[in-house]
């Protein structure tokens, strides 16, 4: 464990100090977040599309998309893709991260780990930086797939890296977790460690980053609040049960769903749960989207729900046919999310109605990602989808 000390009757001032001053309630294009990758109208740069992990796409999306493309893989495809510079990035149970065409699907490079790849890229300027099955994060060229540099951890990665930038320097740093039970602060322009931080059991989701503060959850049922440019613990709070999606940061709160069905919004300034929502016993595997005044989820129950961001009572359920493991995307008052009924959907953020929605078939458990009006997706069946208006 981290063995960081702390002064606990100091702890709500160090929180206030660190969230004060920071506030993201609108899309990833914000202008408080830091200078950084962020999704743009025609970017998905990263997991959930911003370091706060709120999912939220800029742009538009038409009612009704038909399929543009699609590529083929060596094996399912878990893993959920970014977008950027005309790119397409993505990996695959087949242990290989590709980059291909965002206006064709054609093949542009491809680059071979030592195991299967369930993390998702993040593009940050001339470079993907990714995590793999065989325990290793991966720097490549995100214009021909040249390794730049890898990270060995102790066991496999999950989770997608997230970025951040330093006080002191301004050098780049990743953030990543990883099976051994620890997150890793890495200098991006070399591989480097900055530091290390341990906690008590695997770590699943991506961590999010929040102004000062990264926040995670994992497998020893614990929220961690970790100062992002020391890695001194911060705060622990108790997570409930097992996290294994990633947790959303949004006006000083932490939106994360556990493995004893309950979903949970988290005062990260009082240090205590503001609502917990909970209805049938399924548990939440998938990552929440926040907007407005609603978070957005699937759970294993076979349903998406909007829940009212003050209160956490529910607004709307839609059900589909399989587990939905995909996180759902917010892009112009619309919910794309993938379910293990083989279908992508598309509902109406307002009530939930669906809109629009595409079989592909075999379970999806891959997030969208959304850019210039198309989505993209990757399937159990191992193909990549890319869905929008064909001209």
């Amino acid at each position: 464990m981290n063995r960081a000390h702390t002064n606990f009757r100091a702890l709500p001032l160090l929180i206030a100090a660190l969230l004060t001053g920071f506030s993201l309630n609108v899309p990833a294009a914000d202008k408080s977040q830091p200078a950084g990758p962020v999704a743009t109208e025609n970017s998905w740069p990263m997991f959930r599309g911003n370091p706060s992990l709120t999912g939220v796409a800029p742009g538009k999306l038409a009612d009704k998309l038909s399929l543009l493309w699609t590529f083929k893989t060596g094996g399912p495809t878990k893993s959920s893709a970014a977008i950027a510079d005309g790119k397409v990035f993505i990996g695959g149970d087949d242990q290989k991260v590709y980059a291909l065409d965002f206006a064709t699907g054609t093949k542009v490079w491809e680059f071979k780990t030592e195991g299967p790849i369930e993390s998702s890229p993040l593009v940050l300027g001339a470079t993907v930086y990714i995590g793999s099955g065989d325990g290793k994060v991966y720097a490549l060229s995100a214009k021909d797939g040249t390794k730049l540099w890898e990270f060995k951890t102790e066991d496999k990665i999950l989770g997608a890296p997230n970025w951040v930038k330093s006080d002191k320097d301004g050098r780049m740093a990743i953030l990543v977790g990883s099976y051994d039970f620890k997150l890793y602060s890495l200098d991006a322009a070399t591989g480097k460690s900055n530091w290390v931080y341990e906690t008590g059991n695997y770590i699943n989701g991506s961590p999010a980053v929040l102004d000062a503060i990264t926040v995670f959850g994992g497998c020893d049922a614990v929220l961690h609040v970790v100062n992002i440019q020391t890695g001194e613990k911060v705060k622990e709070i108790d997570g409930g049960a097992y996290i294994a999606g990633s947790v959303a940061l949004a006006d000083n709160r932490a939106y994360y769903g556990h493995y004893e069905n309950e979903f949970l919004c988290v005062d990260l300034l009082k240090e205590k749960t503001a609502w917990t929502f909970k209805d049938r016993a399924f548990p939440f595997f998938a990552s929440p989207a926040v907007i407005g005044d609603k978070v957005i989820i699937g759970g294993r129950d076979k349903r998406v729900r909007a829940l009212n961001r003050a209160s956490g009572k529910e607004v709307w359920s839609f059900p589909t046919q399989g587990k939905v493991d995909s996180s759902p995307v917010v892009v112009d008052g619309k919910v794309v999310v993938g379910s293990e009924d083989g279908r992508l959907y598309m509902l109406s953020l307002k009530d939930g109605k669906e809109l629009w929605s595409h079989e592909i078939g075999q379970g999806l458990t891959s997030s969208p990602a959304v850019a210039s009006g198309k989505v993209v997706i990757g399937s159990e069946d191992g193909s990549v989808y890319c869905f929008g208006v064909k001209k």
